[in-house]
């Protein structure tokens, strides 16, 4: 572990939490007090706890503890989905309501807050979506 903060090149974050291993490492002897050891490496005594708790939940894997966790999934899913994509474009392509030559992004965003199947939906995702699938608003 020592090489890893030595040698290659790495994250700041896993040297940073490998260098805090490394401190409050117990089989060299009693580590110093959290305080010291913070103030030595200019780290929080809050990111010691949460290396050390890391530490503890990995089951004393290093390398797990110092590598950044992978994300299970995403934190919030997608509202758009191939029906709501369906349902939208075929709103685009139609014509537009009474008194407006063409439609436009906020237009569309007002006429998907009426429709009840559709999730509402502001008018940048409208545009992602429409520019997705090549269709121009005219």
């Amino acid at each position: 572990m020592i090489r890893w903060t030595t040698t290659g090149v790495h994250p700041a974050s896993s040297i940073m939490r490998a260098r805090v291993l490394l401190a409050l490492d117990t089989s060299a002897g009693e580590p110093d007090s959290k305080e010291v050891v913070a103030a030595r490496l200019g780290v929080s005594g809050e990111t010691l706890r949460l290396v050390a708790r890391r530490f503890a939940e990995t089951g004393g894997d290093v390398l797990a503890t110092i590598s950044r966790k992978k994300r299970d999934l995403p934190p919030v899913p997608s509202p758009v989905t191939g029906e709501v994509e369906a349902r939208l474009i075929a709103l685009a392509c139609s014509a537009p309501p009474e008194g407006y030559a063409r439609w436009s992004l906020r237009l569309l965003e007002k006429h998907v807050q009426l429709t009840e199947d559709i999730p509402n939906l502001d008018h940048s995702t409208i545009g992602r979506v429409l520019k997705k699938r090549n269709c121009v608003l005219i």
